[in-house]
Parts: C-alpha cells; sequence; structure tokens
C-alpha cells in the first residue's frame, strides 16, 4: 500500500479541495490529510439545534465560489455528483432601527429605481459605479486571483498602462485605496443605502475607515447583483461530498483525523509530512493504519496560518530569523460568534418584503458600524452590534422539517479577549476569557433586539445553539482567536503581503512546499483561488 503522491496537502478547506481536485484531474496523485473528523474546513453542515435542521455551522453562502475560477473549470463534474445550487432574487437587505428596510436585488435596473426612490440621484451614481466595475471587472478580478509576484501581473499592468495611460492608471490606484466612508458618502445622499452597504465590509474583516474597504464594498456590490446569493440545496456539505468524489474517482486520496506535526524536509526541499492520530479512514485510503509518514514526490501544499507553518511544521533550521519573526507578528483581527436557531415555522419579519431575502443585516449605517468596531477592537462586547442574519429556508426549505425554519446568525466585531461590556449589562470574567455565561448572555442580547424585528421570534425558537469565538477556534485550529478570516485583512497584511512581506506569493521558505489558504493572497472567501493558483503554478 503506497504511502508515496506527487502532493501531499495539509487541511481540506475549500482552498485545498479546489487544488486538490484540479491536480488530481490532471492525472497526478493526490493525498489530503486533514486533521478533524470531516472535510471542508469551514464548510461543514450539522444538526446542531434539532434532528431535521440542517444548519451550515461556519460558512454557507457561495457567491464567491459560483464566480470563481475553480468552478468555472469544475462545475460539470461538481454538480454531476449531487451538487445542486438554489438562489434568490433577493441576495441582500438592511432594516434600520426605525423599522426601514432596503433591498438590493439582482436586477440592475429595480436597484436604481429603488435607489433613486431613497433619494433622487443615488441610483443613477449606483448605475454609474457599477458600469465603472464592469469596465474595470478583468484588471480587478485579475488582482484578486493571480499571483502577483509573476512576469503575468507586470504584463497585466502594462496593459492597463497603455488602455488608460498614466494619469488613468494612477487614478484607479488611488480611488481603489479610499474607504467604505469614503465611497458612501461620497456617492449616496440616503443613509438607508448607507446601511445596506456598509455592514458588507465586515465580511472581508475589515472596517468602513480602512484603507481599500471602499474597492471592496464595490466589489461585493456586483459580486451580489451578479450571483445573487446561492446556497447549496440540501446543506454546503453536498459540496465537499462532490469535491471529495472527483478526487477519489480520479485516484486521490483523503485521510481524516490525521493531525500533521511536521514537515519532512530534505536538502532544503519538502519531502512529505509526518502525521499522528487515529487515522479511522487509513485503511480506505491505501495507507497503512500505523503509517506517521507520507511523502511527496512533487511537492507539499499546507492550507494553515503562517505561525502554524513557521512555528512548527516547519523545522526552525529551515526559516531564516527574519521570517520567523515576520511570522510570529502576523496579526489576526476581530473575532466572530455564531447563533443558530431551529424554528416551528417561517420567520415574518415587520416589513414582510424581508421573508424572502437571502442575508439581511440590522444596521442604521456607517457610525453605526464603525461604533460597535470601535467597541469590539478596544476589548468591549458592543452594545449594538451589527446582526448578519441569513434565511437558508427561505431559499430552501429542504434544510428543515416541513413547515419549520432556521435562522443563520453572524456577530464580526466582538474581541476575542473581553476587556469589559459596551453597555454594561454583561459580567465579564477576570481573565477575559469566553464562557458558556458570556457567550449565552451575549447570544441574548442579540435575540432580544431581532426579536424587535420579527415580533413573533421569542416563542417560535424551539432551539439554539450558540458558537462564541472561543468555540470557532475549538472547531477550526486556523480560526485563531475566533477570527473568521484567519488573519487581519488591513492592507498591510494583503495583497502582495498576505501572509509575509518577505515571501512571494504562494511560496515558502523551503523547496516545493507551498502556502495556501485564508491566511495567504488574496485572503479569505469560499473562491478557493490561493488553491486554484498554486493547482495551475505546479499542473
Amino acid at each position: 500500500m503506497s504511502s508515496t503522491f506527487d502532493y501531499v496537502i495539509v487541511g481540506s478547506g475549500i482552498n485545498s479541495l479546489c487544488c486538490a481536485a484540479l491536480l488530481a484531474k490532471k492525472g497526478h496523485s493526490v493525498c489530503v490529510l486533514e486533521r478533524n473528523d470531516y472535510f471542508g474546513g469551514c464548510i461543514r453542515t450539522d444538526e446542531i439545534t434539532l434532528p431535521g435542521f440542517r444548519h451550515d455551522v461556519l460558512s454557507g453562502f457561495h457567491p464567491l465560489f459560483v464566480t470563481s475560477p475553480s468552478y468555472a473549470e469544475l462545475a460539470e463534474d461538481l454538480h454531476r455528483h449531487g451538487l445542486e445550487y438554489v438562489n434568490t432574487h433577493k441576495p441582500t437587505a438592511a432594516i434600520t432601527s426605525a423599522k426601514k428596510a432596503i433591498i438590493l436585488t439582482m436586477s440592475r435596473q429595480e436597484n436604481i429605481d429603488s435607489f433613486n426612490n431613497f433619494h433622487q440621484g443615488d441610483g443613477d451614481r449606483y448605475s454609474k459605479t457599477m458600469s465603472e466595475m464592469e469596465s474595470d471587472a478583468e484588471f480587478t478580478f485579475s488582482l484578486l486571483g493571480s499571483e502577483l509576484v509573476r512576469a503575468k501581473t507586470l504584463w497585466l499592468f502594462f496593459k492597463e498602462l497603455r488602455k488608460r495611460k498614466l494619469g488613468g492608471l494612477l487614478r484607479f490606484f488611488g480611488e481603489s485605496m479610499g474607504s467604505s466612508r469614503d465611497w458612501l458618502t461620497q456617492h449616496f445622499k440616503s443613509k438607508d443605502i448607507h446601511a445596506l452597504f456598509a455592514p458588507w465590509i465586515l465580511h472581508t474583516g475589515l472596517s468602513p475607515e480602512a484603507t481599500f474597504s471602499g474597492a471592496m464594498n464595490r466589489v461585493i456590490s456586483f459580486s451580489l447583483e451578479t450571483a445573487g446569493m446561492p446556497i447549496v440545496k440540501g446543506g454546503s456539505d453536498k459540496l465537499v461530498r462532490a469535491f471529495v468524489a472527483i478526487i477519489e474517482e480520479n485516484n486521490g486520496k483523503l485521510v481524516s483525523n490525521a493531525h500533521v506535526a511536521q514537515v519532512l524536509i530534505e536538502q532544503g526541499a519538502a519531502k512529505g509530512v509526518v502525521f499522528s492520530g487515529d487515522s479511522t479512514t487509513a485503511a480506505d485510503d491505501g495507507l497503512a493504519a500505523a503509517t506517521s509518514e507520507v511523502y511527496a514526490n512533487k511537492a507539499v501544499i499546507c492550507n494553515v496560518t503562517p505561525d502554524q507553518l513557521y512555528g512548527g511544521l516547519i523545522d526552525k533550521q529551515w526559516v531564516p530569523e527574519a521570517i520567523q519573526e515576520e511570522a510570529s507578528n502576523y496579526t489576526y483581527g476581530r473575532s466572530g460568534m455564531q447563533i443558530h436557531l431551529a424554528l416551528d415555522k417561517l420567520p415574518q419579519w415587520v416589513d414582510r418584503a424581508l421573508d424572502d431575502v437571502g442575508m439581511i443585516h440590522l444596521c442604521d449605517g456607517i457610525d453605526s458600524v464603525s461604533k460597535a468596531v470601535n467597541e469590539a477592537e478596544r476589548g468591549l462586547l458592543p452594545e449594538f452590534a451589527t446582526i448578519v442574519v441569513a434565511q437558508p429556508t427561505a431559499l430552501d426549505p429542504s434544510r428543515a422539517p416541513e413547515g419549520k425554519a432556521i435562522l443563520w446568525i453572524q456577530l464580526q466585531e466582538l474581541p476575542s479577549k473581553i476587556l469589559g461590556d459596551a453597555a454594561n449589562t454583561i459580567a465579564i470574567p477576570q481573565n477575559g476569557q469566553w464562557t458558556s455565561e458570556v457567550r449565552e448572555a451575549y447570544a441574548d442580547r442579540i435575540i432580544n433586539r431581532l426579536a424587535d424585528y420579527i415580533p413573533d421570534l421569542q416563542t417560535n425558537i424551539l432551539s439554539r445553539t450558540v458558537i462564541s469565538p472561543a468555540d470557532l477556534e475549538a472547531m477550526n485550529i486556523n480560526l485563531v482567536g475566533g477570527d473568521p478570516y484567519s488573519g487581519h485583512c488591513g492592507m498591510q497584511q494583503f495583497f502582495a503581503w498576505r501572509p509575509l512581506k518577505s515571501l512571494n506569493n504562494h511560496e515558502t521558505t523551503v523547496k516545493n512546499l507551498y502556502h495556501i489558504g485564508a491566511s495567504s493572497h488574496p485572503g479569505p472567501g469560499l473562491g478557493g483561488n490561493s488553491g486554484y493558483m498554486v493547482a495551475k503554478l505546479l499542473g
């Protein structure tokens, strides 16, 4: 039974699955090692409240994946293995404390008309922004979907320089550096439109004042209008199953319960990995049950954080001191929390137009988001969080028993270590840790606010499960401190500087060892782009 493959991939998140599937389809032998007892990383579906209620426990919506190059290449195979997407014409909305709702649809004209109704001219300015996004799409998405320190990128810049001239190219980058606050206040007079778009910057790990957050706001708005809010019918784990089927039908292997402890290095080149743990699927996957080493003829690919890679997996002799220091200084962002509800019936919002929206934010605009972010970054539990409410059963009734429903609630403005409570109502442990008492008390605050927008919510809840920042890290080792984006996404740690400033692309300090995942370029999200880039480089 062979324990040697062309490529060994550590971790089984979306980037690993994309990479493994693409390499396997090219005829390479691939082995994926996963420390958990399930594959998928942050893609996990489970009945965590009551039997029959299928919750996407971490991530759940796939606009970035269905617009990704990996999906373009693998869609036929994925759907052949059971993947099916469902969508909604109304991907997102916001509702303010005044109970005023604003909805983004997949129709450009509907959005223009709606925004002009909120404030004359806002719809026209939105239309202009989207038209500019269409003109810039090839350049923008190439930067987000390509390894940046390559001759190909220089050629891309040269083409854009010829097209735009120097002044136009400088203007493009100057506008891209603007914040979400800059873009929203300069283009939209309606604060309700601000409330619609401002919360989305939290999904990139940024704040409304962050450099480049305005550009990310525009990218997200364009993507939502174009792709909607697709979810996998029956649960996101069906996407993982389809990936597994593609890898296995092309003679690839996947092993769960395999904790990789070290990368094997000979003469400065990666030769394999050492793993430990009870691999329940080892024998079925062609590995001896006692095997603790797996060898790679061509490369090892690690979907981990920089501190894991350079602080443990690679022996220190192969990591220059400067790189060790950079890796130890890699910073993580704010923490996240999730609340999963099993409901007796579909929720009815105070504005019934929200009943079939994919994802809704409770938000009063830029200032409310900034206030909550600032409180979290100062170690406080925010008094009025930006509440993300997704409605999977509005798109896919099969996620719950007939007539029942689920809600997926996310909070993205939380501290990893708690120094206090901005509302002064929750007792904080002296050590600042997330205890079950703090977790449930904060969840109560969120549910009580949400009940003001869904009047019968409290009596409709059959069961709830709350996942704190501490729980997130316990579930996935890459979510350090409960950061759902595996590292701060500020400009100083993004693009060519993600994960480290002294290394290029997805290369490491070791030959034939590559680094993918949310901690690498182009950062977090379910696009699978870092895995795609490395697969194309190697395959």
